[in-house]
């Protein structure tokens, strides 16, 4: 599945036939609301919630077509628009294919995907933005390889080439450039473009913009950063090397583009910090790879090949990701535990293809499974990830998010199998993400992949490559969280969690916690309450508990939460029944002071916190 194609959402049979259609024509896909737009025309998703579709689809970064009212779009999204300049295009169009209006992403593809639309419809694209409508460019979007210095600036200089000034042209280019230097000015060639005057000054510069007299600057995005480093190269020293050589080299850090190293350098911190501080990920090669480029290296040397198995890794790397078509601009420099150099991509367009990154095992926390409960991180995780990986019931809850990834499926008990795959995979430079229904780090994958992650291979642990991948996680709400929130506010002072499971822990262990908890008055929420297999340990949980708190504590049963099926059920400790407990019940246990109370025409547990002695204060003054 192409992340980059548009999708087409039609709320309708007539706006349906229209998307097919389109998808058809662009390489798209579409997506039909159910029951409203013919069973016969085989979409490539169904859909029953409007809002909530479009929401996971703009959140995974689909460019999105909305065949609908454009307040439709509007109302599904306005909270989610926070970053315009990675937002992914979201179009409005008429249900006759007439009218075609960028809403979102305008100069990230959206403009140009309306014009696309309207060419093959017969229809009018409706661009807002002034530029666009008079000169057919954006100043703030210039084409690859290109790059914007000072995005602010862009609109009061269009406001004065509307108001009729013309533009002077400025290039300060090294030799060899001279191609890049055509195709910047052929991108502003609807400009009028004057020699001499008063006009706003355009630069063409690979120098930082503070060294210009420019109104705007833009820098040719073609400049590969190598970098070496002993391992635990502290991270300031490595900024500081690297600012060095840009102030050296006279050149801003806005054009480089990529940072590259040797393939055992995955996991060094300091290494992909400056990467992310570049806004890209760190570039890796393997030794017989960065070999390949001894015969360019300025000064290759014996030590590093018997350490490394290549002639130079700061040099090397740089030159491996400029491409062919490249030359070392600044030969490396070094201070005590780090290299760097860089090297100048004269083609200006190569894409390298041999290097990989580092490996991610981003464990995903989905909460109960239901859309409007996962965080927009986790979405974006999920959608980034090159491969999905978990319980298969946990990855279908995702719906449209994970429509078309890879993904490898495991069996409950299989734990140990689904971490292990996901860390290995990640080790070949993949993105894993890991679906855990509610929060990762509650009763779920987080601690058995640091687990596996803290062992040597011989000792059942992962491979050394396996343990130099990162790991992100997204939190989720979790089952305790959610029951509280359905019930009233039971978790409002101290509580604990307990899992009555004795596959992982033993029941004496368990029986101990319990009774330390029940002594400690904690509002308990009871894990794995159940199985066909274990039947006791709830009623031993009731027996222990009554011994500390009244029959009459409350307990709230939450089952599916988050779901069409979910069910909230109040019952008393002293009349707890375990038949009445499944695997996907949560128990929660209140404590002493926890009350249930009549709400609504319905029943909330709560559990005070000590403002009691205050608003007595207040009812004895009145």
């Amino acid at each position: 599945m192409d992340l980059n194609a548009p999708v087409f959402v039609a709320l309708t049979s007539d706006g349906a036939r229209l998307a097919r259609r389109l998808a058809a024509d662009t390489g798209g896909i579409w997506h039909g609301l159910k029951g409203r737009v013919g069973d016969d025309l085989e979409p490539g998703e169904m859909f029953e919630h409007t809002v909530d579709h479009l929401r996971d689809l703009f959140l995974s970064g689909r460019s999105i077509v909305g065949i609908c009212a454009a307040g439709i779009l509007i109302r599904a999204l306005a909270g989610h628009t926070l970053a315009k300049k990675t937002e992914s295009p979201v179009l409005a169009m008429s249900e006759d294919g007439k009218v075609i209006v960028p809403l979102l992403g305008g100069h990230h593809g959206a403009n140009a995907l309306a014009e696309k639309l309207a060419a093959i419809t017969g229809g009018i694209a409706a661009l807002t933005t002034a530029g666009d409508r008079r000169f057919g460019i954006a100043l703030d979007e210039p084409p690859e390889p290109f790059l914007l210095a000072q995005p602010d600036k862009a609109k009061p200089v269009m406001a004065r080439l509307l108001a009729g000034e013309g533009l002077r042209l400025i290039t300060d280019l090294p030799a060899g450039l001279e191609h890049i230097d055509q195709r910047w000015r052929a991108w502003l060639s609807s400009l009028e473009i004057r020699e001499e005057g008063d006009g706003p000054r355009l630069a063409l510069t690979l120098k930082p913009a503070e060294n210009t007299d420019a109104d705007l600057v833009y820098h040719p995005v073609i400049l590969s950063l190598g970098l070496g480093a002993s391992r635990g190269c502290p991270a300031p020293e490595m900024v500081a090397l690297v600012d060095r050589g840009l102030e050296d080299a006279g050149v801003a850090a806005a054009a480089v583009r990529d940072v590259a190293s040797v393939d055992l350098k995955a996991d060094e911190a300091a290494m992909n910090a400056l990467a992310s501080a570049f806004g890209c990920r760190l570039r890796l090669y393997p030794p017989a790879r960065l070999e390949e480029e001894t015969p360019r290296l300025s000064s290759p040397s014996e030590v590093v090949f018997k350490e490394v198995g290549c002639h130079g890794v700061a040099e090397a790397a740089a030159l491996a990701s400029a491409g062919p078509d490249s030359r070392l601009l600044l030969p490396k420099i070094r201070d005590a535990h780090a290299t760097m150099a860089l090297a100048l991509d004269i083609s200006a367009v190569f894409r390298d293809t041999t290097s990989r990154h580092a490996g991610r095992v981003m464990l995903v926390g989905i909460g109960p499974g239901q859309s409007v409960w996962r965080t927009p991180e986790a979405t974006h995780m999920i959608a980034s990830a090159d491969e999905l990986v978990g319980y298969h019931f946990y990855i279908d809850l995702l719906g449209p998010v994970a429509r078309g990834k890879p993904r490898r499926d495991f069996a409950l008990g299989e734990e140990e199998a689904r971490c292990r795959y996901a860390l290995e995979e990640a080790a070949t430079g993949k993105d894993i993400a890991i679906i855990c229904s509610g929060d990762a780090g509650i009763y779920a994958m987080g601690a058995l992949v640091y687990e596996l992650l803290s062992r040597k291979e011989e000792d059942a642990g992962v491979s050394m490559a396996a343990r130099r991948v990162e790991v992100l996680t997204a939190p989720g709400v979790s089952a305790l969280q959610a029951a509280a929130a359905r019930s009233g506010a039971i978790l409002g002072h101290d509580f604990c969690t307990i899992s009555l499971s004795d596959l992982m822990t033993p029941w004496d262990q368990i029986e101990t916690r319990i009774d330390a908890a029940g002594r400690g008055d904690f509002v308990i929420a009871f894990y794995n309450p159940v199985s066909k297999r274990r039947r006791t340990g709830l009623a031993i949980a009731k027996e222990i508990l009554l011994r500390y708190r009244p029959a009459s504590t409350p307990v709230v049963l939450a089952s599916s939460l988050g779901r069409p099926e979910e069910e909230i059920r109040f019952r008393d400790l002293g009349r707890l029944e375990v038949d009445e407990v499944d695997m996907l019940t949560v128990v929660m246990v209140g404590a002493s002071t926890s009350q249930i109370m009549d709400h609504r025409g319905g029943k909330a547990v709560f559990t005070p916190r000590g403002y009691a002695k205050h608003l007595d204060k207040k009812g004895d003054m009145t």
